[in-house]
């Protein structure tokens, strides 16, 4: 029995992860509003899963912080597992997630900082600055790029710096400024106007370098706002921003260096209709190429007009088009749909998965014939049909191409010898 006691004891300890005597609040869906989202206070929320190693971990450093900030500045927790509604809320998508409750309670600002007390302490302390400021009719304190409208912009600091930029694969324009400077505050609506243009694209960072000196001083940071660009494979030798300060400006660079950057696409074969969704479903255009049955035209034929496509994808790369293929006979329905194969193989259609909209391919199924033709289209010319159905078609499982020529089906023989037959069947 006496086991069975420190055992549920033990459990209980282990789901909340904080002491109720501590002074990390306990939050819960019965609390959670009155506490936190009707209540005056600046509160900074962990939403955790009591199973989470990194959740657990962070115990000591969000104490910590908690003790730090008492009387100050509110600190709870969300224990996920048992609050599901909470987590889905706030999109909580992976744990521990730390979010903080300033100005708009409805919608916290994302805690992207390093994980030790003296981090969360920072940002804590920083947003209620900012409240206050504002109801001094002071406006923001600058200290982050585009000020409550920036939930786009990646605010960096020493500790989580290399962690976000130089050990990631991810192409970042990140700016250093000064709270006190002018010129980056009149940065900053474009700078996060430009961080939410290039989301998914180019990761839009700030780091305030009068706090932060330590990765100010390395890239040398001399005056403010500095923007540096880092690429992957070369985050230690950054590129410094030459363009203008405008958020069209900040997009126009920050694609002109994505287009350096990416890799050609590659010509996809259309398998299924997962393969046809990740090539072509979020893309400006998918150019669609349909090519002849292995049996007409082998394998040397077929990485010829693959080679092609490759190539000329590659001049095309700054568009980030789809590009499939497809054996002559295998997506019938995607044939019909765009109306190939009528003038025989190889074909090529473009479509747009956002008009429903696409043209065929009239010249030549050459490099010449195929840039001209994907040219006029990048122009607005040529001419265009919507497809059939107005959706996209469907696209049945089909084998892998294994690289080699086709081969006929042998022919069995058949043995007659046995064969009875009748006198009026003979001959």
């Amino acid at each position: 029995m006496i086991q069975l006691i420190v055992l549920f004891f033990s459990l209980q300890s282990c789901l909340a992860l904080y002491p109720s005597s501590g002074n990390v609040v306990e939050l819960t869906s019965s609390n959670f509003d009155r506490l936190v989202v009707k209540g005056d206070e600046v509160w900074v929320v962990e939403f955790f899963a009591p199973w989470c190693g990194h959740c657990q971990s962070l115990v000591p450093e969000y104490t910590k912080a908690a003790n730090a900030l008492k009387g100050i500045i509110r600190v709870g927790a969300v224990n996920v597992d048992e609050h599901k509604d909470l987590g889905g809320r706030f999109s909580v998508r992976g744990f521990p997630t730390i979010k903080i409750f300033g100005a708009d309670k409805n919608k916290p600002e994302d805690f992207n900082g390093g994980r030790t007390a003296k981090d969360i302490v920072e940002a804590a302390l920083k947003s209620a600055k900012a409240i206050v400021k504002g109801k001094l009719g002071l406006g923001g304190d600058g200290s982050k790029s585009g000020d409550s409208d920036g939930k786009d912009v990646v605010e960096l600091t020493d500790s989580n710096f290399d962690k976000l930029v130089v050990q990631s694969d991810e192409l970042w324009l990140v700016e250093f400024f000064a709270p006190w400077c002018g010129h980056c505050k009149n940065l900053a609506p474009h700078w996060s106007k430009a961080a939410s243009e290039l989301k998914g694209k180019v990761k839009l960072g700030a780091l305030d370098a009068t706090i932060h000196q330590a990765k100010a001083s390395q890239y040398g940071v001399q005056g403010y706002p500095t923007i540096k660009f880092f690429a992957p494979g070369s985050k230690d030798s950054a590129v410094d921003y030459d363009g203008g300060r405008t958020a069209n400006d900040i997009v126009a660079w920050a694609l002109e260096k994505l287009a350096e950057n990416i890799p050609a696409p590659e010509v996809i074969q259309l398998l299924d209709e997962k393969s046809f969704k990740k090539a072509c479903e979020d893309k400006p255009l998918c150019i669609v190429s349909i090519l002849p049955h292995i049996l007409d035209c082998q394998s040397d034929c077929r990485n010829s007009y693959i080679q092609i496509l490759t190539t000329i994808g590659e001049k095309f790369k700054k568009k980030m088009w789809g590009w499939v293929w497809a054996e002559a006979g295998t997506q019938p329905e995607l044939e019909s749909a765009l109306d190939l194969g009528g003038f025989g193989y190889p074909a090529m259609a473009v479509i747009s998965p956002k008009k429903m909209k696409y043209s065929i391919l009239r010249g030549s199924f050459s490099k010449d014939g195929i840039y001209e033709f994907l040219r006029d289209l990048s122009y607005g010319k040529g001419n265009t049909s919507p497809v059939k159905g107005e959706a996209l078609p469907k696209i049945y499982k089909a084998e892998p191409w294994d690289g080699k020529d086709g081969v006929l089906p042998e022919e069995e023989d058949i043995d007659l010898s046995d064969v009875e037959l009748d006198e009026k069947d003979e001959l």
